[in-house]
């Protein structure tokens, strides 16, 4: 009988944002990444338009996965987070929510602080 070590292997980083639906697939890129960039947004925002391609560059040049979550087809996932604007950005490191940022934010700001996790 073989041990499967894939199992405990990470996964690769995906470098493009990942659309999740719901707690479990949320929990399951959480589990599956060291560090994991959320954005928590809404189509008919246009904070969160203007951030579209901010996290989509995260997602391609650092080695962080980003999960994009939509708060209208998720209220019940938005709501455990305690989101009540969007666009909000919450950050895991290891399996644990480490920052939370509401709003807006520029690349250089993001690069930053998702490098403080991944280096």
């Amino acid at each position: 009988m073989s041990t499967d070590t894939a199992a405990d292997a990470t996964a690769p980083t995906p470098t493009e944002p990942v659309h999740v639906d719901g707690t479990a697939a949320l929990d399951a890129a959480v589990d599956d990444h060291d560090v994991v960039l959320v954005d928590f947004y809404a189509d008919w925002c246009g904070p969160c338009q203007m951030l579209e391609p901010v996290v989509e560059t995260i997602a391609a040049e650092t080695d962080a996965a980003v999960a994009k979550v939509d708060v209208d087809a998720n209220q019940p996932l938005a709501a455990e987070y305690g989101v009540r604007g969007v666009p909000t950005l919450v950050l895991f490191s290891d399996g644990e929510q480490v920052e939370e940022i509401v709003g807006v934010q520029r690349e250089d700001q993001l690069r930053s602080l998702v490098g403080q996790y991944t280096e």
